[in-house]
């Protein structure tokens, strides 16, 4: 059984999937290209066209994240190989930790004492309570249902919003239309970990902005695309002029690294950080990856990624 692996720090990831798959023989996509042809399995993440054109006989592609848009995009992807991906594997209390912060940064008022200290101006702020707080998370998948449930344990009224129906202990879950309208106009922070689909890319647009309330936040640790960006910046004002909403806490852009020119560096209601949410722990994601090979090679079902549905 031989096995590619395709990812930052490849060779720790092919080292301890080795030491898994004694039987296996595992490489990197830096070997010769004579090396890397006909391999069973993919284990991959954004890999080139080429090194998908390369492959003949593959059994199963897995994907190293939870987002498979740019392996669908791939021209060179087999529409005749499953694609399987990693399913929590560890990134949702990553990314629990990441969304509760920013919660917890608007919450507690840590943006206004940063414009305080600014200004050298000592004046405490009343905190409001969790209970007075919602937010809404949209996506409600492995990791969404995480971040959800993570929060309502912390005494936040929350609201999850999903394609369709689903049920959360202590999560007020909706879907459809309706209930994302529901959802926008009732949180104060909100949390986007929805995939890149036709369906939700510039999902959070002017229109839907302005549906937040007064103040509201956002929170796009998700994906780039679900939101416009430029609505945005006009939703969120100027240094002299407030706009509806309060602040951003952004990890992810329509174009990645985020170019220097862009405004949103600039803005003072805007944290930016290098799309550092949640990445994949190497222990609990090789488990999952020796699993589902073990899994491909008994003949067992497995949870495939619907090409249609874009995850």
């Amino acid at each position: 059984m031989k096995i590619l692996v395709h990812i930052d720090e490849a060779e720790a990831w092919r080292d301890a999937l080795a030491e898994r798959l004694p039987d296996a023989q595992v490489i990197t996509s830096d070997a010769p290209a004579e090396q890397r042809r006909d391999m069973d399995y993919l284990a991959v993440w954004k890999p080139s066209e080429q090194l998908l054109r390369e492959q003949t006989q593959l059994k199963g592609i897995i994907n190293l994240g939870a987002g498979v848009d740019a392996l669908l995009r791939n021209p060179g992807r087999p529409s005749d190989v499953p694609i399987v991906k990693l399913r929590d594997a560890g990134m949702g209390d990553l990314m629990v930790d990441y969304v509760l912060y920013g919660v917890l940064h608007f919450q507690r008022n840590f943006d206004l004492y940063r414009a305080q200290q600014q200004q050298a101006q000592w004046h405490e702020i009343t905190v409001p309570d969790k209970a007075d707080w919602p937010v809404g998370v949209l996506g409600l998948g492995a990791i969404g249902r995480k971040v959800a449930t993570r929060l309502a344990e912390e005494g936040f009224p929350v609201i999850g919003w999903s394609r369709s129906p689903k049920q959360l202990d202590d999560v007020d879950a909706v879907h459809g239309d309706d209930g994302l309208n529901h959802l926008l106009e009732n949180v104060k922070t909100l949390v986007t970990l929805l995939p890149d689909t036709a369906e939700t890319r510039g999902l959070l647009d002017a229109q839907r902005l302005a549906q937040l309330p007064e103040g509201a936040s956002l929170i796009n640790p998700g994906r780039g695309s679900l939101v416009d960006e430029q609505a945005l910046l006009d939703a969120l004002g100027t240094p002299s002029s407030s706009g509806h909403l309060r602040g951003a806490l952004l990890d992810v852009f329509q174009e990645e690294p985020l170019p220097q020119d862009s405004e949103l560096w600039r803005h003072p209601n805007v944290i930016i950080t290098p799309h550092m949410a949640a990445p994949t722990p190497l222990k609990e994601a090789v488990e999952q990856v020796a699993e589902m090979i073990r899994r491909f090679e008994a003949g067992e079902s497995l949870e495939t990624v619907n090409r249609d549905a874009g995850y």
